[in-house]
């Protein structure tokens, strides 16, 4: 019997399944797989294509108001695109359970090489004392993201623990992890124009790094069914 109280494990455990998949979920018969991938591939274009928007805007809106975060939330969608890129690779082909451990890694490594980046800019912002300027653009992308990556998050999610696809449910959950740096980038940004709590700014930025090496961690490991 399965542990898992999330809906990702059904009570009657599976054999296990090559390439990193997920094991303890029903497996859908053929017909059902190719719905399922062609789902998928459908939700990967979408990040794909709002995320090179975000990281376009962010990255511009960063620069020039010297945001630490918003730099990091650009770089953070350029990694999303990476992510999705590398599940969009895996279910081009004829089997996408063989290419699946490839994805994972191509996933975690984008992340850790987010964390690395993030974690320099915003402790020299720190040490430097320079205070991000206001962003009417940086806000209002923020806010837009924490409407929209949920949405796409939760649908891919679904449509990958059905499939079994450890892949899949990886880059949903850094899907997932853009709404959480939406929210957080949002708060900074706000504190540091509202306030001016120049330490707002990276302070946000150095959560981002946390939670990516977190994510990263959990790519790696193949570790995204419960």
């Amino acid at each position: 019997m399965a542990a898992c109280g999330d809906g990702c494990c059904s009570t009657e455990a599976a054999p296990p399944r090559s390439g990193g998949a997920l094991t303890g979920t029903a497996q859908p018969d053929d017909h059902r797989r190719t719905v399922l991938s062609r789902r998928v591939r459908l939700f990967v274009a979408a990040t794909i294509t709002y995320n090179v928007i975000e990281a376009v805007v962010a990255i511009t809106a960063g620069a020039i108001a010297s945001s630490a975060a918003l730099i990091g939330f650009g770089l953070d969608s350029t990694v999303e695109v990476a992510s999705a890129a590398a599940v969009a690779w895996q279910f081009a082909g004829r089997d996408p359970e063989r290419r699946e451990r490839v994805a994972l890694k191509v996933i975690a490594v984008s992340f850790f090489a987010l964390a690395a980046y993030v974690t320099f800019e915003s402790v020299t912002t720190l040490v430097g004392g320079e205070q991000a300027d206001h962003s009417t653009v940086g806000i209002t992308l923020a806010a837009v993201s924490l409407v929209i990556m949920p949405v796409l998050s939760y649908a891919q999610r679904r449509a990958g623990r059905e499939l079994g696809s450890a892949s899949a449910v990886a880059d949903s959950k850094q899907t997932l992890l853009c709404t959480y740096l939406s929210g957080v980038v949002l708060v900074g940004l706000l504190l540091n124009s509202l306030f001016g709590w120049a330490w707002a700014d990276p302070a946000a930025a150095l959560v981002i790094a946390a939670l990516a090496v977190k994510e990263g961690r959990d790519a790696w490991r193949g570790d995204h069914c419960c």
